[in-house]
């Protein structure tokens, strides 16, 4: 199967149209990774005068200095280049599921008509960082995945009405796990809906290095002058924070950014992380990238649904093989907050939820 890569790339216009060169913006994110510009050319084999060259040439466009020469610390990033930075951060972590899912759906497109014999899976799944491997496992063993990354509910529901073999969503561990189940239910079947067991991770909040607002718990986040940023409606992040919220009897309103979300757990840590928010709830792994604090909250299960009668298909089989793998399971593990436990067990939903009544709910 042909392969599509999209990848984001953004500029700035000056007064007379001129466009900063992209890869000045690349630059000043390889001296906030390495610390200096001298570090920054050694690492990435780029020659020394034509990366100061750019420098100059984006700060004459700007009228402003990127770079802060001190002797004998080489060069560091000034505000502007900072704020530039973390933009460019920002736009990778809200747009590249979706530019991933739109290369899937182009690659089928193109399939049919280069390869029209072509098997694809098709993954409908909230983002995360195991299942993310996952799909990068299947693709390197050669297999053809139409991945279409949606919010949690939105997965389940596909799956249901028939537009995709696998459904990937998270399900919290203890008191909110039969209320996120219910959240679910209407688009399971108890007799033909099969558990598949990915990954355990983290859930927490997300906060600048230090948590200057000492920002512990959900509740501290009506705190006056907090600013928050959330995941969207259709996530389960964002029905986990209900819950906890309702269980702390916090109202909504009182925060301050609750309506305002991002798609994935990335791009609320990169929102952070840029100073546009305060706190964020998501999973340990982007936390730590972006050298945030990280306060545990909860611990949630995420699966794979499917129904019975595909568990036996060479696409299930293909994704169960790579799950049992302990090659892949090591990956998982090195992810922070996840654990690969269970990882490739297949349950039926009474089994994977053996404290709940799943009659009830049907």
């Amino acid at each position: 199967m042909h392969k599509v890569f999209i990848k984001p790339q953004w500029t700035i216009s000056d007064a007379s149209g001129h466009n900063l060169s992209p890869r000045l913006l690349e630059l000043l994110a390889d001296v906030a990774e390495h610390g200096s510009l001298a570090r920054s050319c050694k690492v990435t084999a780029c020659s020394y005068r034509h990366a100061w060259n750019l420098v100059q040439q984006g700060e004459s466009q700007l009228g402003m200095p990127l770079l802060n020469m001190e002797r004998g610390k080489g060069s560091t990033l000034t505000p502007l280049a900072e704020k530039l930075v973390w933009a460019g951060h920002r736009i990778t972590a809200r747009l590249t599921p979706t530019l991933e899912s739109l290369s899937s759906e182009l690659e089928g497109e193109l399939a049919k008509l280069l390869a029209p014999a072509s098997d694809v899976l098709k993954v409908h799944a909230s983002h995360g960082f195991a299942v993310e491997k996952l799909i990068e496992t299947l693709t390197a063993r050669g297999n053809n995945v139409d991945r279409k990354y949606v919010g949690s509910q939105e997965s389940v529901a596909s799956l249901a009405e028939g537009n995709c073999e696998l459904a990937g969503f998270p399900i919290p561990l203890g008191e909110f796990e039969k209320p996120a189940f219910a959240h679910y239910a209407k688009w399971m079947n108890p007799k033909r809906s099969r558990i598949i067991h990915v990954a355990t991770r983290r859930q927490g909040l997300m906060v600048a290095k230090g948590n200057p607002l000492d920002i512990f718990s959900v509740a501290d986040l009506a705190k006056p002058g907090v600013r928050f940023i959330n995941r969207q409606p259709s996530s389960g992040t964002y029905f986990l924070l209900e819950c906890m919220l309702k269980k702390a009897r916090i109202d909504p309103a009182r925060i301050v950014g609750f309506n305002q979300s991002e798609f994935t757990h990335a791009a609320v840590a990169a929102y952070v992380a840029s100073g546009m928010a305060d706190a964020g709830l998501g999973v340990e792994t982007p936390s730590r990238r972006f050298k945030l604090d990280f306060i545990p909250l909860a611990m949630e299960r995420y699966f794979l649904l499917c129904n019975a009668e595909s568990l036996n298909t060479p696409h299930i089989q293909a994704v169960l093989e790579v799950l049992n793998n302990p090659q892949f399971q090591a990956l998982v593990n090195e992810l922070p907050g996840y654990s690969a436990e269970k990882c490739g067990h297949i349950d039926t939903l009474q089994q994977a939820f053996s404290d709940i009544s799943i009659q009830n709910f049907n």
